[in-house]
């Protein structure tokens, strides 16, 4: 496997003077019909079903709303049947980064209730910066593109020095690329305004809105900026609070240790993989092999890698016997399976302008020094990548507001819902969005692991508490657990 796409994994599965934010007192304009033409989308767009796609026009800075603007890329899963449609579902796949025009196709094939095809009109976009929504670069070279989005596992404050000068030149180069001038604005709350454009533009009072991963914070920041317009929210494995910033990245080695005994579960039931006989022989092979790749890298794998990987393949139940071929691939010498590379430049560019743009970071290199040598002992199988220093403790201070803050102020109206052993968002953080919604929301948690719950999940209980609130309004009366469900 080449490591493009190992760290890839790991990736979807990372002093400015103040201005004062967008005002978001008063209820936005709404219009009575749609301003946007909508076309049959082309070819690459229709992976699933077919699509309906358009363009919308927005401010690059919505401080001048008649200044410079970009296209927005949309689609739409128009609803077959008028008599029961309600309303647009807003929808977004994760990321920062990722693409989500194609986002509608994909909810409808892999199993969203035709209730709630019928109820909503799906809508996808491409986040600014994203794709075809006026692509943001850092002009990233196929050798950086290897390197994925975690900092290189640091074994001492030398590894993190030298990761700090691979991070400064990053971050150079999103400074002088040639889409630079966008860095201030490619941010999520700029996201949220845009999605109210969008509803806006579509001729809707309101809009429902269906998130996962970043998806998550992006809702959170959406339905806190606009509360009057957000009819439905549903949040589907939760980031915190504060979106993706320094603490969130430290949580990934947490999602892992959170993870991996169903993957010791896994191995322990199968003893011809070799892979060991109790979950503490699964635990030592794991570090077994990073030792092994440390000292001898192979072609398309080292240690971070591996890592790395070992991670972004617990997204999903069903890439533990590829991980399981992996490691054992790996422990034999033989050679391991390389995909066509592809082009990540965009995603891990876009990625960077959000993550940087939305928080604060560090900016000494001691501090990270220090956070490593905390998490590589507290989380010891990922600590010390994902709390390493890297391009936004050197990006350019050009904030030009503060991140939004979530709070309890709002219509009771969000529905959490999250897997107890999500790697990429863990519980924990899940936990701190419930409580800084309050009583806003109610969450429903899943006995189970891997990333994205609706409606990709085989549980029932949690995937019809989100088809029963979308189409009837109707959420659990409080915080529910679902049980784990026979496999």
């Amino acid at each position: 496997m080449h490591r493009t796409l190992i760290l890839a994994l790991a990736a979807t599965t990372m002093a400015a003077v103040a201005v004062p934010a967008v005002s978001t007192a008063a209820p936005p304009r709404t219009t009575t019909a749609s301003t946007v033409k909508w076309a049959p989308c082309p070819p690459d767009v229709v992976q699933y079903v077919p699509l309906e796609c358009a363009k919308l026009a927005v401010p690059l800075d919505y401080r001048k709303p008649d200044g410079r603007q970009i296209e927005l890329a949309l689609s739409r899963l128009a609803s077959k049947d008028p008599s029961k449609r309600r309303g647009i579902l807003l929808t977004n796949p994760g990321g920062p980064g990722a693409t989500g025009i194609d986002y509608p196709g994909l909810l409808a094939r892999a199993g969203a209730s035709k209730e709630v095809l019928d109820s909503y009109d799906l809508v996808g976009f491409d986040p600014r910066g994203v794709g075809r929504s006026a692509p943001v670069s850092c002009d990233f070279t196929p050798t950086q593109q290897l390197r994925g989005a975690f900092a290189q596992y640091a074994h001492s404050p030398a590894d993190v020095t030298r990761e700090a000068a691979y991070a400064r030149t990053i971050a150079n180069q999103c400074a002088t690329s040639k889409t630079a001038s966008m860095l201030p604005y490619i941010t999520t709350a700029n996201t949220a305004r845009d999605m109210d454009r969008i509803r806006a533009a579509l001729g809707e009072q309101k809009a429902s809105y269906l998130g996962a991963s970043y998806g998550t914070y992006l809702g959170s920041v959406w339905t806190t900026l606009f509360p009057r317009t957000s009819d439905r929210v549903v949040l589907d494995s939760n980031l915190g609070p504060e979106g993706y910033d320094e603490t969130a990245m430290r949580m990934f080695a947490r999602g892992l240790e959170d993870r991996f005994p169903d993957f010791q579960k896994y191995v322990v039931a199968r003893p011809e993989l070799g892979l060991g006989k109790t979950p503490q022989q699964v635990k030592a092979k794991f570090f077994e092999l990073a030792r092994e790749l440390r000292a001898r890298p192979l072609e398309d794998i080292d240690e971070t890698g591996f890592r790395a990987a070992t991670f972004g393949m617990l997204y999903s139940d069903a890439g533990m016997a590829e991980l399981a071929k992996l490691w054992q691939d790996i422990d034999t010498g033989k050679p391991l399976t390389v995909p066509p590379v592809v082009d990540n430049n965009n995603l891990m560019s876009a990625r960077l302008y959000v993550v940087c743009g939305d928080s604060r970071w560090p900016t000494s290199v001691r501090e990270y020094q220090r956070n490593v040598a905390i998490d590589r002992i507290r989380y010891p199988m990922l600590g010390a990548s994902t709390a390493g220093i890297g391009p936004c403790a050197f990006w350019p201070k050009q904030h030009v507001e503060p991140p939004v803050k979530i709070t309890d102020r709002g219509p009771s109206n969000v529905l959490l819902v999250q897997n107890e052993r999500d790697p990429g968002t863990p519980l924990a953080g899940a936990k701190k969005l419930r409580r800084a919604f309050g009583d806003r929301a109610t969450m429903v948690t899943v006995d189970g692991g891997g990333h994205g719950v609706y409606p990709f999940s085989a549980n029932t209980c949690a995937k019809d508490a989100v088809a029963s609130y979308l189409v009837s309004g109707k959420r659990p009366a409080q915080d529910l657990a679902c049980a784990a469900q026979p496999k």
